[in-house]
């Protein structure tokens, strides 16, 4: 598993919500569903995105665009335009006013409009993630990217739109998995592009030393790894692998290896009833108290606090 798959792995869609918007200019919504993460297409038409805290960003038709955090935002046909309808999470539209006019707007299960031919069609899909795994994914992006129509996550995308106008058994399986692909392809297109401000460790997943470290790492954090163990593994001798790694990377090995083991520790913590003492052992610590020491000096509470804290939430 290379680094970027283990972070995919940890944001795949369960029970995402998929929804075609056909719309009329002029026209602006307001998206107020808090989901962290958003991929969306303009299949007809143009859209803007337009963050409060950002400068809006134009989306042509066939262009992916992914929205990260879970602050509202604005897509309108202009920029300019105040929101005539909101989005809430589940999929509930109303009018600024709080008038409920999802049932009058839908037209299929997926879809919703006033008519079908409508001069823009937006289709979007929202993850409902959490955890720490997800978060190193995240806090890698910027609010808004746009990755131009390519080949590959194209592909992926027309794919995806043929299947939400369909309504067949074990479709939701099917749209959370299309949608996982397309995240990842809209993903490496995004980081190979020049303006991309591309993590450490996804450029140095090319290297044939450090890619194999990451992969060691990311496939199998129970081990006892240390840097002269991981420099063995890849052929390389001590200084030079730690050097290497550290250059690439912006860490240093047992770092990189400590924030990924905390970040997995942090939603076994989240998603399982095991003892810390069992989440340790499968994180690579001899024991709770050598996982509680670093996950309070990284996090600033201890497992059982981070535990605690996502039950009362």
């Amino acid at each position: 598993m290379d680094a970027l798959s283990g972070l995919i792995d940890g944001t795949r869609a369960q029970s995402a919500l998929l929804n075609q918007a056909i719309l009329e200019p002029p026209w602006s919504l307001r998206i107020l569903d808090q989901a962290p993460l958003a991929l969306a297409t303009v299949l007809r038409g143009h859209a803007w995105i337009v963050p409060d805290d950002v400068e809006p960003t134009f989306v042509r038709e066939g262009d992916i665009v992914i929205i990260c955090g879970s602050d509202p935002y604005t897509v309108a046909d202009d920029p300019a335009l105040s929101p005539d309808l909101i989005v809430h999470a589940g999929g509930r539209y109303t009018t600024p006013d709080g008038t409920d006019v999802t049932e009058e707007l839908r037209m299929s299960t997926r879809t919703c409009g006033e008519r079908p031919d409508g001069a823009t069609v937006v289709m979007s899909g929202s993850y409902e993630v959490s955890g720490d795994v997800s978060a190193r994914l995240l806090s890698a992006l910027p609010r808004v990217l746009v990755v131009p129509g390519q080949d590959t996550c194209r592909a992926a995308m027309n794919l995806l739109a043929a299947e939400v106008g369909s309504d067949e058994p074990g479709q939701q399986v099917v749209l959370d998995r299309m949608l996982d692909v397309t995240l990842a392809a809209t993903l490496r297109a995004w980081f190979d592009r020049p303006e991309a401000q591309t993590p450490g460790w996804y450029r140095a997943q090319a290297d044939p030393l450090v890619g194999e470290a990451l992969r060691l790492i990311h496939e199998d954090p129970s081990q006892p790894w240390t840097v002269a163990g991981l420099a063995d593994k890849v052929g390389a001798s001590r200084a030079t692998f730690a050097r290497r790694f550290s250059a690439l990377v912006g860490e240093p090995p047992m770092a990189y290896l400590t924030g990924w083991r905390t970040a997995v520790a942090g939603d076994l913590l989240r998603s399982s009833d095991a003892t810390i003492e069992s989440i340790a052992r499968q994180v690579g610590y001899a024991n709770a108290f050598a996982l509680s020491v670093a996950f309070k000096r990284l996090r600033g509470v201890s497992p059982s606090q981070h535990r605690s804290q996502h039950l009362a939430a």
